[in-house]
């Protein structure tokens, strides 16, 4: 470890007298600057950012001017250089760095303004290669945000438009002075931007594959919403990342920390049925209380519904197409706090927004855009896991009994695995016509599981005659697939596995049941 041996104490407050102005993102920066330089704040920049001072009126001292050095290999290299480097680390009031400014003739800066190519937007784009990848990796803003933000004591470093106002307000207030707090502050935002930036190249570079995990996981992501609470009042909450090309919110107020996670279920069971005929699933506490499949948005929606009459009230409602005006009316019957589609057709948006306290969310992309890990913290570190992604069409399952599905009980098998994949564990679905008819979710027992499902459907009044199961996880006895052929399922779908698998398929033979084997099980947690 370093000491920090003979150092002066950091100075409340520091004037400001020399700024570097180096961004890729130049919004607000002319209004910035001018407020920098009428403080009397003599202003370097390097490049673009320095042409785009100089057109706007301001004067500016080129970096190549303090360096003695032109920008090389194609502006890769401009501020990487001691005068610079020397000019914003040096300690203030230490003798020995003091000599070494002197020695050399730097003269130091006092804030550093800057931000960083736009990596992440570059290798979002479908037709990225890695030479534009490595373009869009930043070397020497990071550089200089590392070394101002590591300088605190003495140096401020803004790394956001959206700092600039208070910054500016603050110097206007101290006569051009910075306050330790402020330039703490600013440090601790310039570290979590640079480990953030890391931490997406690192993703880019790692490869893709099915059971490849990274060998340090690393969640350096910026607070983007501040929640009222988090799953109840007494627990503080935010959200960290960025969903903006998930999701956007039309109309309501801010989503809460249980709204967000209703909204990451529905978008994940939805994106099982992106290509499907319209379809629409209604939620509650992340889980599904009915899904359907019709020819028309608003016959799915009843018959979603008409699956639990109860438990859609204040509940979400997804669709997988533009939501028609006959749908919203229907959807319009009970409070719905969530409406969520791609798109909403003529008509339907100001017909919803009637009741101002619905939220209204417009699904910008697929949730299979989504990174392909995911992570709980929890014991002191970190579970983290490839997600369970969107089963793709025509998923094959392998007949394990004497009958084999007709078309119809297939469709309808592939179906209710789609929507078993939601339910959390120990999962049970009925289906029929691309509907579910009782869903059993959460119990300790898969025969509880399957009797919470029946016992649903017939508060419902749906038949389960001729229905078909599915079990997230494998039948461990021959009982719950009985009780299920009691119930009047014709057809099951389960992972397999089991070491009785053999007694769970002679049951369904003696029964005339049709059982197909996914070879995969979708526990949800």
């Amino acid at each position: 470890m370093i000491e920090a041996q003979n150092l002066p104490a950091a100075p409340q407050k520091v004037r400001l007298r020399r700024a570097l102005l180096s961004t890729y993102d130049k919004t607000g920066l002319v209004a910035f600057a001018k407020k920098l330089a009428g403080l009397g704040i003599e202003l370097v920049s390097s490049g673009g950012t320095a042409r785009h001072l100089r057109e706007a009126g301001i004067a500016v001292t080129d970096v190549a001017s303090v360096t003695g050095f032109p920008e090389l290999l194609g502006g890769r290299v401009k501020t990487l250089h001691p005068a610079i480097h020397g000019a914003i680390l040096a300690r203030r009031g230490h003798r020995p760095d003091d000599a070494d400014l002197a020695s050399m003739d730097i003269r130091p800066i006092d804030l550093v303004v800057v931000n960083l190519y736009p990596f992440s937007e570059a290798v979002a784009r479908p037709d990225v290669t890695d030479a534009v990848a490595a373009e869009n990796i930043d070397i020497g803003g990071p550089a200089m945000t590392r070394a101002a933000a590591k300088n605190f004591a003495y140096v401020a470093v803004v790394t956001s438009p959206a700092d600039y106002d208070d910054v500016a307000a603050e110097l206007d207030a101290s006569g051009g002075s910075l306050a330790l707090a402020t330039r703490r502050r600013l440090a601790a935002g310039a570290f979590a931007l640079t480990a953030d930036y890391d931490a997406a190249i690192q993703a880019y570079l790692t490869p893709e594959t099915e059971d490849a995990m990274p060998n340090a996981l690393r969640l350096a992501m910026s607070r983007q919403q501040s929640l009222r609470y988090g799953e109840n009042p007494h627990q503080a909450a935010a959200f960290y990342g960025s969903t903006d090309g998930l999701f956007e919110k039309l109309q309501g107020k801010a989503l809460s920390y249980n709204n967000l996670m209703d909204l990451s279920a529905a978008l994940a069971l939805i994106d099982e049925f992106a290509d499907a005929d319209p379809t629409v699933a209604i939620l509650k506490h992340t889980n599904p209380c009915g899904v359907a499949v019709a020819a028309a948005l608003d016959q799915a929606y009843e018959a979603a519904f008409a699956t639990d009459r109860q438990s859609p009230f204040g509940g979400i409602v997804v669709a997988n197409r533009p939501l028609t005006l006959a749908a919203a009316e229907a959807i319009d019957r009970i409070f719905t706090e969530i409406i969520i589609a791609p798109a909403f057709e003529s008509g339907v948006l100001p017909f919803l927004m009637r009741k101002r306290n619905r939220r209204l969310i417009r699904q910008r992309g697929p949730n299979r855009s989504l990174p392909g890990l995911e992570a709980r913290l929890m014991l002191g570190g970190a579970l983290c896991q490839r997600r369970d992604p969107a089963l793709p069409a025509g998923t094959g399952y392998r007949c394990v009994t004497e009958r084999a599905p007709t078309a119809c009980e297939q469709q309808d098998l592939d179906f209710a695995w789609r929507v078993a994949k939601h339910v959390k564990s120990n999962a049970i679905v009925y289906a029929a016509g691309r509907r579910t008819l009782g869903i059993g979710a959460g119990q300790m027992s898969r025969i509880d599981a399957s009797e919470i499902a029946v016992n649903k459907a017939g508060k419902s009044g749906l038949s389960l005659q001729g229905s078909v199961v599915a079990s997230d996880a494998f039948f461990p006895f021959a009982d719950g697939l009985v009780a299920a052929a009691d119930a009047g399922a014709t057809a099951a779908i389960q992972p397999g596995g089991s070491v009785r698998d053999a007694e769970v398929i002679r049951a369904a033979n003696e029964r005339g049941m049709a059982m197909v084997f996914t070879g995969k099980r979708h526990f949800r947690h």
